[in-house]
């Protein structure tokens, strides 16, 4: 690929990074902030309503998920990119300047809990809008491997989060960063925002949407999505198995290998970090791959591992006696998971027609990362406490067998010809017929 294609790939996919670091932040964070914003004397309750504020964001991703998909659709992929990154960047400055309760009461906890309504506007249309114009924007014979980058940028935010965790917590006291230290990685990510504005202010729109000769009126709207209901509910069940895995082997695994496993919380850490790390660079060689031999052996190969391997893994995990055993079977689990995360974006954006592609994945996708991706945590805790961590295990198993049935029934994507592709509603062939 030539200088002009790698750009695109950067712009289209480096706002996932500090969408997910600004993610990752918020929740790693918590522990030093939480005091600062509520009344003093109760840190579990502390801990308790900032994570409330933290779980409002899951529930405004479907909301930034139809808004900023229709946005994609009417106005342009370059529209919605650009929107998202600024929704990112003030939610980042709020967070950052934030009033604490002494200097303002709940004034503070107000801007909190604004500032994780767009940050949840912002990660609910940013996965969308990457992916559709990363998809678009390259020839057919690189979608897989252009598309895969993006979550190579999820998963590098993941890891400067981390690693800018570490940082701090070496080089300032456990009482400076209860007091001001918690705010600087809040404003790593608003520099890092506007970084990315500027480079999406001068991207150039992709050519498949410019040419796109749907009705205006019928672009980016809910009626034009019901028309391809089909496809969307597609997008859910194939998302569902995908996005349990990988919150499960991802933002999950550090707390079960130190709460489960009982290995230090140093080097749970370490571990996520390293697997993290290698778990990235997989996924361009694995988009590669499916742009030679298709998305479907892929995504099937992912859901029979997960539904086969989940518990195994998990249950030697949980009896890990060290990093090495550790990271061999976070390492197992991660790549069996690269068969969905690697393509799962240019499979969706393949689905629909120009119109409606953006908010076609934006909504679908935004409701199934709601309901299974980011409830995930919460599941394994509920077992937990319930004396039956192991139905966890089968809880993700399952979700993967679903996904599996809609894998080995769908129709190859890889092909297909992004101008003109068509739904059943729209043209009386379906997208979704039973592969041969």
């Amino acid at each position: 690929m030539g200088r002009q294609h790698w750009k695109k790939i950067w712009v289209g996919s480096a706002g996932n990074m500090v969408e997910w670091f600004d993610w990752f932040v918020y929740a790693s964070f918590a522990t030093y902030f939480a005091g600062a914003f509520f009344p003093s004397g109760n840190p579990t309750a502390q801990l308790m309503n900032t994570a409330g504020i933290f779980a409002v964001g899951f529930f405004m991703r479907p909301v930034g998920g139809w808004l900023l998909g229709r946005v994609g659709d009417r106005k342009g992929r370059k529209a919605a990119l650009t929107l998202t990154v600024t929704l990112m960047s003030a939610s980042a400055v709020l967070i950052a300047v934030a009033p604490t309760y002494a200097v303002a009461g709940y004034g503070g906890a107000f801007v909190l809990l604004v500032a994780r309504l767009l940050q949840g506007l912002s990660v609910g249309g940013e996965y969308a809008a990457s992916a559709t114009y990363l998809t678009e924007a390259s020839a057919p014979e690189n979608r897989g491997f252009a598309s895969s980058f993006q979550y190579v940028s999820m998963t590098a935010g993941q890891i400067v989060g981390l690693g800018l965790q570490i940082i701090l917590q070496r080089t300032m006291s456990d009482s400076a960063l209860h007091s001001y230290g918690w705010r600087i990685p809040f404003v790593v990510g608003a520099l890092g925002a506007a970084v990315i504005f500027y480079l999406r202010r001068n991207m150039l729109e992709t050519e498949v949407y410019e040419e796109d000769d749907s009705h205006a009126g019928e672009r980016g709207t809910l009626r034009a999505l019901w028309q391809h209901k089909r496809e969307a509910f597609l997008v859910i069940a194939l998302t569902m198995g995908g996005t349990v895995a990988y919150y499960t082997y991802t933002t999950y695994l550090t707390k079960y290998l130190s709460n489960s496993a009982g290995l230090s919380k140093q080097t749970a850490t370490l571990v996520s970090f390293t697997a993290l790390i290698v778990f990235a660079a997989l996924q361009p060689l694995a988009g590669r791959l499916s742009d030679r031999i298709g998305r479907r052996p892929l995504l099937i190969t992912f859901a029979v591992g997960s539904t086969f391997l989940t518990v195994p893994i998990m249950t030697l995990l949980r009896h890990a006696d060290g990093y090495w055993s550790a990271l061999g079977l976070a390492l197992l689990a991660l790549i069996v998971v690269t068969g969905y995360t690697s393509i799962n974006a240019c499979v969706k954006a393949e689905l629909f027609p120009t119109g409606i592609r953006a908010l076609g994945v934006a909504l679908p996708y935004a409701i199934a990362n709601a309901l299974f991706g980011g409830t995930a945590e919460y599941v394994a805790l509920w077992f937990k406490n319930a004396g039956i961590e192991s139905g966890f295990s089968w809880y993700v198993a399952g979700c993967a067998a679903v996904s599996l049935v809609v894998y080995a029934t769908m129709r190859e994507t890889k092909d297909l010809d992004l101008a003109r592709v068509k739904a059943a509603a729209g043209s009386g062939e379906s997208n979704l017929t039973t592969a041969s």
